[in-house]
């Protein structure tokens, strides 16, 4: 779970400074926005704030405060918003069910008002004439919403000829403790902001547009650290403590795209420039966790918990030397840690892009925090990128023993929409 994580090179483009006219209600925040960082002159706006970055490579000036909300991220491109995007403080997951009787008409009329809703928040605008008015004071504060299809979709919708290969259900795993009512989804979507109550608007607005044809299967909440609240941008924390985001592949690699997105021409082609996301529910088991001296933390994981760091040494970025035995003649890296078994090297040059929230659902009875990772990974093909590296997470993981995997899901998310389209409409209308 602390090895892989978010990169620190994103596209030129993909996060952009909302400073320029537009709506009226648009141009209005804009110019709160723009009046409220007035003394930021000179700062970085922080294109990684709150993202996963390298900590070798991060800018020395993190992210001014006042000018988190003047953030917005673009809806239309080749890749929906949300995969690449810089980590937002707050994100909620939510999935869809379709109501009965709806069918592929009702479900092309759903991704249009969801993708024109999305288009206007993107924007920092207000979502049609219902509009809440909860997010009424704030820009667009990086928000992004990210839509997906589940398996169980396309039975439902009459297109179960086109239903990816790489859309069939995961295998089940040994420490797997699924809650079925928790799982899957025919439609799932992704919201992420810097701003709670613009991530809740979204959420609102959302299911608002679900009108009588979706009904909401699951919903959870999660949260990262606030751009802004550490010196300079750095690899997020979990709620173990551990830096989690480390050896994520980066959009600068050579092989990234084929790595993490459909490529033009692929199977289905409807799919070009999309990905499959999984979403897993772990539960950390904090108090057995919390319970282990720091050394023993870092034995299960493989690394320093002070800076990410192999424990065969270097900083963050160094490459794990799993080959390095002690003075004792055993392995530095232990041969269950987390990060050897979850390591590319390890499992064939297998990756996935890690982008997850850390969740807080209270207090059990027992007085146990229900707590841990709203895990969501990117890849091209989930069999190639989270299947086998799960699987020997499964056979002999260290850190299984604290973590519990209670839901479950998989969607295909296609690409962004080019302009003057929605979302999902070259799988609904093609």
């Amino acid at each position: 779970m602390g090895n892989s994580g978010a990169g620190s090179d994103i596209p030129e483009g993909s996060v952009v400074e909302s400073t320029g006219a537009g709506s009226n209600g648009l141009s209005r925040r804009r110019l709160l926005a723009a009046t409220g960082a007035a003394g930021a002159a000179g700062l970085a706006l922080g294109g990684t704030g709150g993202y996963a970055v390298a900590s070798g490579s991060g800018a020395d000036t993190g992210t001014a405060l006042t000018a988190v909300g003047s953030t917005a991220v673009a809806f239309h491109g080749a890749h929906q918003a949300g995969i690449i995007t810089p980590l937002q403080a707050r994100g909620h997951l939510v999935a869809f069910d379709l109501a009965p009787g709806a069918g592929r008409k009702e479900a092309a009329a759903l991704l249009r008002r969801w993708s024109a809703a999305a288009r206007e928040l993107m924007a920092g605008a207000p979502s049609g004439d219902g509009d809440t008015g909860v997010a009424l004071d704030a820009g667009p504060s990086s928000l992004t919403v990210t839509f997906g299809f589940g398996h169980s979709f396309f039975g439902r919708t009459g297109l179960s000829g086109r239903r990816p290969a790489a859309l069939d259900p995961l295998p089940d795993f040994s420490s797997d403790h699924l809650d079925a009512r928790r799982s899957n989804g025919d439609l799932w979507v992704q919201i992420g902001a810097d701003d709670s109550l613009v991530a809740f608007h979204a959420l609102r607005a959302i299911q608002r547009e679900a009108g009588d044809a979706a009904r909401v299967r699951w919903q959870m909440n999660g949260f990262n650290r606030s751009p802004g609240a550490t010196a300079r941008p750095m690899t997020a924390r979990n709620l173990m403590g551990q830096i989690d985001g480390t050896g994520n592949p980066k959009p600068s690699e050579d092989d990234f795209d084929r790595r993490i997105f459909v490529p033009a021409g692929g199977d289905p082609q409807w799919m070009a420039g999309g990905s499959y996301a999984v979403v897993r529910r772990i539960r950390m088991l904090l108090d057995d966790w919390e319970k282990l001296a720091r050394a023993e933390q870092e034995k299960v994981i493989g690394r320093k918990k002070a800076d990410g760091a192999p424990l065969t040494g270097g900083d963050e970025d160094s490459e794990l030397a799993l080959d390095k035995t002690g003075a004792d003649g055993r392995l530095v890296i232990p041969s269950d840690a987390h990060a050897r078994i979850s390591a590319p090297e390890q499992n064939g040059g297998a990756a996935m892009l890690r982008r997850p929230f850390s969740y807080h659902d209270g207090i059990s009875g027992n007085g146990e925090p229900d707590a841990g990772l709203l895990f969501v990974c990117w890849q091209a093909d989930p069999l190639r990128g989270f299947v086998p590296v799960q699987r020997k997470l499964d056979r002999g993981d260290a850190l299984s023993p604290f973590v519990r995997h209670e839901a479950s899901g998989l969607f295909a998310v296609p690409g962004g929409a080019p302009e003057g389209e929605y979302v999902g409409q070259r799988l609904l209308e093609g």
